[in-house]
């Protein structure tokens, strides 16, 4: 009885000392690793308006082309997820560029290139400022209207307004004729106001009767963060903490290899420390 008890007693501290080194061992090889990831001061932005600006970087004609196609496409993504979304925007684009540039387009999405240009125009539509309650609003020469009926009546004495300032950046609907009165679209392209807006602005510039020009505008930005990719991160971590040194044994050791040094100079077959001695 007693052999026995001994034996459970060995093995149930054999069990526990294993039980201990492998805990041990699994605190050990956990991961100390540090990720940091960088968000934007500006909310996430939706992947189709970037891909307009790439296909804007391709061509005006191209900008235009695509945007024909997907002229109500974001009504669709309440009903898709994410993921079908973004293939059904590829898909569109796949139109207008071959597999290279496809490519291109997914790696431009994926590092979220183009995002702070459309940020940019959303700043400048804060300038205006919007009214209040529109999901899109033109601009012709200093008035301010989300009323497609109001349209004509502002565009009689547009000329005798001052004529607004283009950026490098904007989008031209594609017309021979510079010298016409300008009207500024703000709006989210894909969604039914914008389509709304865009049939009756692009047929009036294709009769050449107006300067079409269109600023991407987001009336509700998303509350997601915007987390960028590609982009250099340095993560530096300083040590707080002072370790006391004795200086006086590093010079001992420092003037012995100093005069070590010197003893074993040799020039031309010459010992100078012997000569000195």
């Amino acid at each position: 009885m007693a052999k026995k008890a001994a034996t459970l007693v060995q093995l149930l501290l054999g069990s526990t000392i294993l039980w201990l080194s492998l805990l041990r061992s699994g605190t050990v090889s956990a991961s100390k690793s540090v990720t940091a990831s960088l968000a934007a001061k500006w909310p996430e932005t939706p992947l189709l308006l970037e891909a307009s600006e790439f296909m804007a970087e391709e061509s005006n004609e191209k900008f235009w082309q695509f945007l024909d196609t997907v002229k109500e496409l974001a009504i669709y993504k309440q009903t898709e997820s994410d993921y079908s979304h973004y293939n059904l925007i590829l898909k569109k684009a796949g139109q207008f560029l071959d597999n290279l540039h496809i490519n291109l387009l997914k790696f431009a999405l994926s590092l979220r290139a183009y995002s702070p240009t459309i940020q940019m125009f959303q700043q400048i539509a804060a300038d205006e400022p919007p009214p209040d309650g529109c999901d899109a609003f033109v601009v012709i020469h200093k008035k301010h209207t989300c009323k497609i009926n109001e349209i004509k009546k502002l565009l009689k004495k547009a000329t005798s307004r001052p004529r607004p300032y283009l950026f490098k950046g904007d989008h031209k609907f594609p017309t021979n004729k510079e010298n016409l009165p300008v009207i500024i679209l703000y709006a989210e392209m894909g969604t039914r106001a914008f389509g709304k807006f865009h049939r009756v602005l692009s047929e009036k510039a294709q009769n050449g009767e107006i300067l079409y020009v269109l600023r991407h505008y987001i009336q509700k930005p998303t509350s997601q963060k915007m987390y960028l990719s590609g982009y250099g991160v340095e993560l530096v971590i300083k040590s707080t903490e002072y370790k006391a040194l004795d200086d006086t044994q590093v010079k001992t050791v420092t003037n012995t290899t100093v005069e070590g040094e010197i003893e074993t100079n040799e020039v031309q077959g010459f010992l100078f420390g012997k000569l000195k001695s």
